[in-house]
């Protein structure tokens, strides 16, 4: 799962790795809170796989990136899908 977060497919797919930083820590804190996953094969992972997984399937998004820069698929509501 580290390996992902290495690669440059998930820190192009939000901007740079500063959004991709400031992305996960926004989620991690949701999941904290009591928010559900957005994957469903959820069960097993660690949050921040479960979060790595929500980006790279386009769940979430980095929030107040333009419509036209979101991955397609992406949700108009900042953050995540539902």
């Amino acid at each position: 799962m580290i390996e992902e977060l290495k690669s440059e497919v998930i820190v192009n797919k939000v901007g740079g790795r500063f959004k991709l930083t400031a992305l996960i820590q926004k989620r991690l804190t949701e999941l904290l809170q009591g928010a559900r996953p957005l994957i469903e094969d959820a069960e097993g992972k660690t949050m921040l796989e479960i979060v790595v997984q929500e980006i790279l399937r386009d769940k979430i998004a980095i929030e107040g990136a333009p419509i036209d820069e979101r991955p397609e698929g992406s949700n108009t509501e900042p953050g995540r899908q539902e």
